[in-house]
């Protein structure tokens, strides 16, 4: 007997941040006594950027995906011990080991024994895990995903290069995806390019007990721009191929929320008014695998995306990876 299409849906969304805001002009003051010069207006006119979240130094990353899941499980009004796979996306883990998916299901308080593991694709983190998410659903390997973007990117900031260090913020977001014989995720597309690694990289590496190597983030802003913005259109419209759709069906443009320039130079290459993106880079900055769940919580929770409308997530990151996809809400 021929089994019916299986798809995931988004049943809950959640998201968290640290509670110490650092306005642009906060974080100018601290430059400012390092020697360093900048202000909310250099910073906000090239990124779009007013404020960011720092995590205190006590916290774990696994803390913010903590609070952004139980949002998240709060909203799809679920048992907890049905969730039986946790991804979470993030280049700032808790440990080298165990993994922060572990460290979550741990306080949680999941004794079900579901499956466990994080995930590094840089910012296109979220894409990544969601679609994995989606594919053991579709393969009936689970039944429902608990699908998390954490991250404490502070951490990995040089306070001495202005170019890196105005940009970042730490938080978390997180999804429950659940089987469903109506569409939700309708489509997915995911690349990398390995010969790009040293545009966007942390190159340091844990040896002897020690950090070698540069553990600060480091990036090529001009090389990573200018492919950002052909690569997010290029996947995009696969994507968008993929689904059988055109870029006049998506509702809302959810893009990683890096620099305002790039989302804005994306959602004009598809021909989408600026009105139908989903921004919130100016309130957290860039948080990586955390950005797009972040603004897609938001939205969901001020009303602005409902049951029923189309979306499309994409994001570009460290790799470089990139991806998208195109999910009926």
């Amino acid at each position: 007997m021929t089994q019916s299409p299986l798809y995931s849906r988004i049943i809950g969304t959640g998201s968290a941040v640290p509670p110490d805001c650092v306005t642009n002009q906060e974080l100018a003051g601290r430059l400012a006594a390092r020697g360093i010069e900048t202000s909310d207006e250099w910073i906000a006119t090239r990124t779009g950027i007013r404020q960011r979240y720092f995590a205190a130094p006590e916290a774990m990353t696994s803390d913010l995906a903590l609070t952004a899941s139980k949002n998240a499980l709060r909203a799809a009004d679920i048992d907890l011990q049905s969730i039986d796979l946790i991804i979470i996306a993030t280049s700032t883990p808790d440990f080298v080991l165990p993994s922060t998916a572990c460290a979550l299901q741990r306080k949680l308080g999941l004794r079900n024994h579901c499956i466990a593991f994080d995930l590094q694709a840089a910012c296109t983190g979220f894409v990544y895990a969601l679609t994995i998410a989606d594919q053991f659903i579709r393969a009936r390997a689970c039944q429902t995903a608990l699908v998390v973007g954490a991250e404490i990117f502070s951490r990995l900031l040089d306070f001495n290069d202005r170019s890196t260090c105005v940009l970042f913020g730490d938080g978390a977001g997180a999804v429950v995806l659940q089987a469903s014989e109506q569409a939700g995720v309708i489509s997915s597309a995911l690349h990398a390019d390995g010969r790009h690694t040293d545009i966007l990289c942390a190159p340091g590496r844990v040896s002897g007990g020690a950090i070698c190597g540069q553990a600060f983030v480091t990036m090529d802003g001009q090389a990573v721009f200018k492919l950002a913005v052909h690569l997010l259109e290029k996947v995009a419209l696969e994507a968008l191929d993929k689904a059988r759709m055109s870029a006049a069906q998506i509702d809302w443009l959810i893009p990683h929320q890096a620099n305002i320039r790039i989302m804005q130079g994306t959602c004009r290459k598809l021909g989408l008014p600026l009105e139908r993106m989903l921004v919130t880079v100016d309130q957290h900055g860039n948080t990586s695998s955390a950005s797009i769940p972040l603004a897609l919580d938001e939205a969901v929770r001020d009303g602005r995306i409902a049951r029923g409308h189309t979306i499309m997530i994409e994001g570009v990151g460290g790799g470089l990876t990139w991806g998208a996809a195109v999910i009926r809400f």
